[in-house]
């Protein structure tokens, strides 16, 4: 959101002076003020001016402004420990660096973080005095416009991009959770949570939790209120990640919220009732039902009516669970609170929602809906139906009861109460997950009534709303089915369908890597670079579009036969139409940061995809929606899409066999068996058997994966019948089974790229090539911890002992992968300036701290990736091992959120360590991004293309040492000639690995994969 500045201004002899409090932001009121705080003893006495910078969204100061005489510090250390003193918080900064500010000059800027995100500090020198700015670097701007205002004693006007609460906006999470009131947060959790935007919500729990555990406020918590405020904080976390589908996680946030011992009836019957949808989620109904007939331990109870109805008292004036009101949403705190007995009323009729659920589900409409419409009549006595904060809990009544009237084919009530809750969602949650999950379930009724052309209609906008609005249907995908099984079924006779799977597919977002990209969305949006400013501009746009979405919504309500407001109506079009046409200015300039680019969920139309292949090219997309697969195949020909006719279930099942013949841990031993040939067979006609003839077309194949093909790379796949049959029959006749010479691998003629989504392997090719000066550094060969260095036969994550915290094993460090193949790439690519960083010298720190990563074209790490957790239960932090450093702070791992704030212009970043494209524990899709056990590829990978790398080349599996197969794998590699296409240039390396005995199993030559444009020269021609 821009603002513009005002101040008001004295003058005092012949210089202006500002008066003690003057306003930084004047629409609607200060939303920013800087406040003298020379009446503050410790301010006086460190300071000759102060003042104090608080925003309308903010619940303490976020920043202060100093003015101090060049006599009362010596030196700069002075000064900061001057700044150190006058913080609540304990922050680190680097090193100072110069920036200019209009008006101003040059100013030095130190950026710090500390506990509660990025931070930054402004200094400038006027004569005999020193200005110092320092506070939240989400708030920069307005900390810069009150430098200069203080400065130049006058107004200065300019614009002001305040960081608030609002959609899509977890990335502010851990600045609003501190410094927000700990309820607003709460209530902008709930609110999150009710419009669907389960990963934000998450993350506005969690922050929370990380809050009560450092604040010195909470200190004044009684440990009951204590208790009570950590429950609520993790049952809820628990709710989203079980919404998200990270069913582990959700378990161990739940059972650690048991180990709370609470007495308070809202805590038990909020545990009970998230619980019981968790179970619901994992499609446990008896287990959900279990937990809603188990006894409370509360004593405190809500009283029930004799029909069984909740009877609340008509006093209620707050909302419950979703800060929906254009107040909350603005952060402004809701003080009028429901009591406890009011509060646990509302859970006791959504508890019958529950219940009224699992007995539709289990084939018993009529009870079902008894039940079901006696928690609507609990629900709309809140205040007669006013209440907003209980608008998706009605929905969600409707929905049900509207099912349960179609199971005894009343389909025209069914009809009637789906739109009903459709309007509800519209006035309330206008545009949002929430109110396109009532969309699709109205969808899938029409499709059951073979009303297809109403039900792709409505289809249609959710995939256009979604797509507009920059979204994702994450955690729709069961939802979303019905409308991708008519499209299948369609295509063969309407080919021009293809285009609606195709977008469609783009919208869906595996659950691990929704909460992926929160994560790296709090990196960029704590930045202090342009693109982060424009992240934050864009995100305040949207929050600011939202909100008027609300209103106009509300307005259209209000103007329905009153004429008089068909004005109003007009104007809050236009508004929102001007804030729509100001965020897509901003994200066109985003588009231009490899950042944004790795983070947006932007979607290309079919005729886009069609025209970024090259003739020869073929695209083939995979999407998993419950236990179905669906495929996409377009190339310069045009298009098809289908449902394997092999499920999800079955295609896990077969990759498994597959992956347990590969590499598998066997008593702490990497173990590789005889190929399942033909279950690689079998596994080719799945994917590929509608389309192979299409495919043996193509020489260079772009692979998008889903579900179980995460962990396996597609090359391996076995594309003729012949060598199947020739191989079985010699190793019939006594042959080596480990000989398996004469296969036709998919692999052998085809050049594979993988892609992370359709937009991002055409951001890859429309990418210039790198400029950088320098062809080549390598990193690897890590510093061994004290003790003896054990030999490595693979680079895989080893067991991490029977340590019992979330730290790894120190023989992690102790098996460092040897330089030789650093030194034979850097000798085979050749060029000037080539670097090898090893031993003690490759620590994270030194990574990170290097200035100079952009000024080479190729980056190397040969080290171990650990991606799994070291231990059930741990979070998931895949990081590429480093050595430690003694002397400074460092962990030796260079984490993925650390990866991403690198500054790259490579064209190819090699990971040639253990698993970093591949198989991990279900732990590591949350950091990783993958479903169903994927591995790090929306992790690590991720990071790397958003650090600015055209494209990665990763492993699916520990990188094996045996017969120098890696080495020889990347010296084949990098000995390709100039502007030879990298994936053809990996695909020859591999091929002669294929064609000697004791490296042709899959093991040896397959595990590396690129992602990004294969299509584009390893070695550019200068």
């Amino acid at each position: 959101m821009t603002l513009t500045v005002a101040a008001h201004a004295q003058a005092t002899g012949d210089r202006p002076l500002l008066r003690d409090s003057f306003r930084i932001g004047s629409e609607g009121g200060a939303l920013c003020q800087a406040q003298s705080a020379t009446g503050d003893p410790a301010a006086r006495t460190m300071f000759d001016r102060a003042w104090t910078l608080v925003c309308r969204d903010a619940a303490r100061p976020v920043g202060q402004i100093y003015a101090l005489r060049r006599g009362a510090v010596t030196d700069d250390g002075a000064l900061q420990d001057r700044l150190a003193a006058s913080r609540r918080e304990a922050i680190e900064c680097n090193a100072p660096g110069g920036v200019t500010l209009p008006g101003i000059g040059t100013a030095l800027m130190r950026n710090c973080a500390g506990a509660v995100g990025a931070y930054r500090i402004l200094a400038v020198e006027r004569g005999k005095t020193i200005y110092v700015a320092q506070g939240y670097a989400a708030y920069a701007s307005a900390l810069d416009l009150g430098l200069r205002s203080v400065m130049a004693g006058r107004i200065v006007p300019g614009r002001v991009d305040i960081a608030t609460v609002g959609t899509n906006d977890a990335g502010y999470a851990r600045l609003q959770a501190a410094t927000l009131d700990p309820q607003t947060v709460l209530a902008e959790g709930y609110r999150r949570n009710a419009s669907g935007n389960y990963a934000e919500a998450a993350e506005f729990f969690d922050s929370l939790t990380d809050r009560l555990a450092r604040d010195p406020d909470a200190a004044k918590l009684t440990p009951a209120e204590r208790a009570n405020r950590a429950h609520e904080y993790l049952v809820n976390r628990g709710l989203q990640l079980s919404n998200l589908g990270l069913f582990d996680q959700a378990e161990a946030a739940f059972a650690e919220a048991r180990r709370i011992v609470t007495a308070d009836a809202v805590q038990v019957r909020l545990r009970r009732n998230f619980e019981a949808m968790h179970h619901i989620n994992r499609q446990d109904s008896a287990g959900a039902l279990a937990i809603l007939d188990r006894p409370l331990t509360s004593g405190a109870t809500a009283s029930a009516g004799g029909d069984g109805a909740v009877s609340l008292p008509p006093e209620v004036a707050a909302e419950m669970s979703s800060g929906a009101a254009q107040a909350r949403a603005l952060g402004v705190r809701q003080d009028n609170m429901l009591t406890p007995v009011e509060r646990s009323a509302i859970l006791d009729a959504q508890a019958q929602q529950l219940r009224g659920t699992i007995l539709r589900l289990s084939g018993q409409p009529g009870p079902a809906r008894e039940v079901l419409t006696k928690a609507l009549a609990s629900a709309v006595a809140i205040r007669d139906g006013r209440v907003t904060s209980i608008t998706r809990l009605r929905a969600q009544l409707l929905g049900e009861i509207a099912l349960t009237h179609e199971a005894q084919a009343d389909y025209g009530q069914a009809e009637r109460q789906l739109n009903q809750a459709l309007a509800l969602l519209g006035a309330q949650y206008p545009e949002t997950v929430a109110l396109n999950g009532a969309r699709a379930r109205l969808g899938a009724f029409l499709i059951r009534r073979g009303r297809n052309e109403d039900a792709l209609k409505i289809y249609r906008g959710i995939i256009a709303s979604t797509m507009e609005n920059r979204a994702t249907l994450t955690g729709m995908a069961n939802q979303l089915q019905p409308y991708f099984n008519l499209l299948a079924r369609e295509i063969p006779t309407r080919p021009e369908l293809t285009a609606d799977l195709f977008a469609a597919s783009q919208t869906l977002l595996r659950p691990g890597a929704a909460d992926t990209l929160e994560q790296l969305s709090r990196e960029l949006s704590a930045g202090d670079g342009e693109a982060a400013r424009l992240f934050r501009q864009s995100v305040s746009l949207s929050r600011d579009i939202e909100r008027g979405r609300i209103a106009l919504a509300q307005l259209r309500q209000a103007a329905q036969g009153r004429e008089a407001l068909l004005p109003d109506v007009a104007q809050a079009q236009a508004d929102i139409d001007q804030l729509a046409a100001d965020q897509a200015h901003t994200l066109a300039a985003l588009a231009a940061y490899p950042q944004y680019r790795a983070l947006s969920p932007q979607g290309l139309t079919l005729a886009e995809m069609q025209a970024t292949l090259k003739p020869g090219e073929g695209y083939y997309k995979l999407a998993q929606l419950g236990d179905a697969l669906y495929a996409l195949w377009i190339d310069g020909a045009g298009a098809t899409g289908y449902r394997l006719a092999a499920s999800a279930t079955d295609v896990a099942r077969k990759v498994a066999a597959l992956r347990e013949t590969i590499s598998i841990d066997v008593n702490g031993v990497q173990t590789t068996y005889a190929l399942d040939v033909p279950a690689a067979r079998s596994l080719y006609l799945d994917l590929f058997g509608p389309v192979e003839q299409r495919l043996a077309a193509a020489r260079h194949l772009i692979f998008e994966p889903d579900g179980a093909m995460l962990q396996l790379p597609v090359n391996l796949l076995v594309a003729g019948q012949a060598g199947v049959d020739a191989y079985e029959a010699r190793v019939a006749q006594g042959g080596d089974e480990f000989d398996f010479r004469g296969i036709d691998w998919l692999g052998r003629d085809h050049a594979v790229s993988t892609a992370l989504s359709a937009r991002a392997f055409r951001d890859a090719r429309a990418a210039a090539p790198s400029g950088a000066a320098q062809s080549y550094i390598g990193f690897g060969d890590n510093a061994p911890l004290a003790g003896p260095v054990l030999a490595a036969s693979s680079r895989g994550g080893l067991t991490s002992g029977t340590a019992d915290d979330c730290g790894w094993s120190p023989l992690q460090w102790n098996r460092p992968i040897p330089a030789t193949e650093l030194r034979e790439a850097a000798q085979a690519i050749g060029g000037q300036g080539n670097e090898l960083i090893t031993g003690a010298a490759f620590t994270d720190e030194a990574v990170m701290a290097r200035g100079d990563l952009d000024r080479f074209r190729i980056l190397h790490f040969a080290t171990h990736g650990l991606v799994t957790p070291p231990h059930p239960g741990c979070p998931a932090r895949p990081a590429l091992l480093t050595s430690f450093a003694p002397d400074r702070k460092s962990d030796g791992l260079l984490q993925f959120s650390e990866i991403f704030d690198l500054r790259l212009n490579a064209d190819l970043v090699v990971l040639s360590a253990c698993d970093t494209a591949g198989a991990a524990g279900a732990e590591t899709t949350r950091a990783a991004g993958l479903s169903g056990g994927g591995g790090a590829l929306d992790g690590l990978v991720r990071a790397f293309i958003g650090a600015g790398s055209r494209a990665v080349i990763a492993s699916h599996w520990p990188a094996p040492e045996d017969y120098r197969a890696t080495e020889r794998l990347m010296g084949g590699l990098f000995a390709a000639p100039a502007d030879q296409p990298m994936a053809e240039a990996l695909r020859a390396a591999q091929a002669r690995l294929m064609d000697d005995a004791e490296t042709s199993h899959p093991f040896y030559w397959s595990g590396f994969a690129i992602i990004g444009d294969g299509a584009r020269p390893l070695i550019a021609r200068r």
